[in-house]
């Protein structure tokens, strides 16, 4: 089984788990195309880059070009603690675990 992504306008708009050959006998007459990814829905498609960029999660994250992954403007510490985003501080907080 593979996944597949239906793309409209760019967009991933559905995607279902099938057979490649499923697509021999599978009749869809709504706009868009169908190819095989592990997009996700909301997913953008880059075809200049032939990439799937994952929708932006914070206002301040900015697109690594090479990656095509979202990063954030003030790295995550590499300290092996457990940390969240906070868009307010555009850094870092430390989740305190009990």
């Amino acid at each position: 089984m593979s996944h597949f992504a239906k793309i409209e306008n760019n967009v991933v708009t559905k995607v279902i788990v099938a057979e490649p050959e499923f697509f021999d006998t599978f009749v869809d007459t709504s706009p868009g195309e169908w190819t095989q990814s592990h997009a996700g829905i909301g997913y953008t498609y880059d075809q200049g880059r032939d990439a799937f960029i994952p929708p932006k999660p914070y206002p301040s994250w900015v697109l690594n070009e090479d990656t095509c992954l979202w990063d954030a403007p003030t790295p995550m510490p590499d300290d092996e603690q457990r940390y969240m985003w906070n868009e307010e501080t555009t850094d870092w907080d430390l989740i305190e675990v009990e």
